[in-house]
């Protein structure tokens, strides 16, 4: 085994400059197309214009990012290129170092989106498996208690059950005050957690932005309460913010990030981002282990599984370089703009309430709205086959809620319409 991987690392090596050369002609047509994006978004910054930057049906309203974003078409025909290279010469995509120096700049532009160090960014699948490393590898056991609330998804609560279970550490789910998300403050939401930390609890884990009613969670100040009574991790779920608001892992004194950016960076699907404190590398056991692996006390330990979709990591960082071409202040005032008029709409509907928060600093992409005396799974599967509109149905603690949840390309004409359809449903 080792011989033939030396003999096929060699003959890599050799062929390596051809297959990134092979490369060019997805990179500089991707780079024209940046820096086209980049110039009308200087020009135009509502962005309507970007619709047709993807390739969405135009007989589909798409109100679901917050369950799977759709990737710009510029980054899907770089994704195409690089496939074809891969499969050009197979054993580049498996053991060629072609790939190194291309991961490490898509681990760079990971790093400036969360203002972190790049060295702090393992590349994964997604936000579940950020968790499922920190709850089977962290030092956690008997006495210990990890502390969440019931708007944790299930991607950041499953596994610390199930890893609780047979390493011994219990696990506590809070009831989250889901009804009075709309008149709650900051300072509420960090009351809502701390007065449930007991001495025992070791790690606290909550979304940097729930997926129900998109409560933007104080992040920096929940750190600095845990903090102040004896918690020792804190963990944070980013897979709606990650590409959606601005993230600052450092700042917030955060211990570990999980994000998915198939959501808000518009990934190709099947990767993920995992942030961690240099400071914890040496006491968290990776998931994954194979032979040959990376040594431990790097962040690369944490992402060592063998084969993977290289192409795929390269695509990452494509779509990271199309969202930080429109710019983060023409995003988050596309947004705020979105939330503005939905909201207003809403809250002159009578048959509509709106059931997220009020106050914008608290609040992002994803509202949450009570159409009144509609089933909310059923009115979804209505829309969808008579109209194409696509959201997401809850029902929490007796409210029947729609979730919609429309990214920088969602036009204007695009909300009219789906408001428009929402009043035809409630009047019969």
């Amino acid at each position: 085994m080792t011989t033939r991987r030396s003999f096929l690392r060699h003959v890599a090596a050799a062929t390596g400059a051809s297959a990134l050369a092979a490369f060019e002609p997805a990179r500089s047509a991707l780079a024209a197309e940046l820096e086209g994006v980049r110039s009308r978004a200087a020009g135009q910054p509502d962005l309507a214009w970007l619709r047709t930057e993807y390739m969405l049906a135009p007989d589909v309203l798409y109100f679901n990012h917050a369950s799977i974003g759709t990737v710009p078409r510029a980054v899907h025909e770089a994704l195409v290129r690089y496939l074809e290279v891969c499969e050009a010469n197979p054993h580049l995509h498996i053991w060629g170092d072609v790939w190194d120096a291309p991961r490490e700049s898509v681990r760079a532009a990971a790093g400036a989106l969360l203002r972190c160090a790049p060295a702090d960014v393992a590349i994964t699948h997604n936000t579940t498996e950020g968790f499922n490393t920190l709850a089977q590898g962290l030092p956690l056991g008997p006495g210990d208690e990890v502390l969440f609330s019931t708007l944790n998804h299930g991607g950041a609560s499953a596994p610390w059950q199930h890893h609780g279970a047979a390493r011994g550490y219990a696990t506590r789910r809070f009831e989250f005050p889901l009804l009075d998300t709309p008149s709650l403050s900051a300072a509420d939401v960090v009351e809502i957690h701390m007065r449930e930390i007991t001495d025992r609890t070791r790690m606290l884990v909550f979304p940097h932005i729930d997926n129900i009613v998109g409560l933007r969670h104080p992040v920096a100040a929940l750190v600095r309460a845990a903090r102040a009574r004896g918690v020792e991790y804190v963990a944070v779920d980013g897979a709606q913010a990650a590409g959606h608001i601005p993230v600052d892992v450092v700042a917030d004194d955060v211990d570990f990030y999980a994000a998915s950016p198939h959501k808000w960076i518009q990934s190709p699907k099947g990767l993920g981002l995992f942030y961690l404190k240099s400071a914890h590398r040496e006491r968290l056991r990776p998931m994954w282990v194979t032979s040959g692996q990376v040594p431990r006390g790097t962040v690369r330990i944490y992402e060592d599984y063998g084969t993977r979709n290289s192409p795929g990591v390269l695509a990452l960082g494509d779509a990271l370089a199309f969202q930080a071409s429109l710019g983060e202040p023409a995003k988050t005032a596309r947004y705020r703009a979105m939330w503005t008029g939905f909201r207003d709409a809403v809250e002159a509907a009578p048959h509509l309430s709106w059931r997220s928060p009020v106050d914008w600093d608290l609040s992002c992409s994803i509202y949450a709205v009570e159409v009144k005396g509609q089933q909310s799974a059923a009115l979804a599967e209505r829309m969808y086959a008579r109209h194409g509109a696509v959201f997401r149905p809850f029902a929490r603690q007796g409210v029947e809620t729609i979730r919609i949840s429309p990214n920088t390309m969602t036009t204007d004409a695009e909300i009219a319409r789906l408001l428009e359809l929402l009043a035809a449903e409630a009047r019969g």
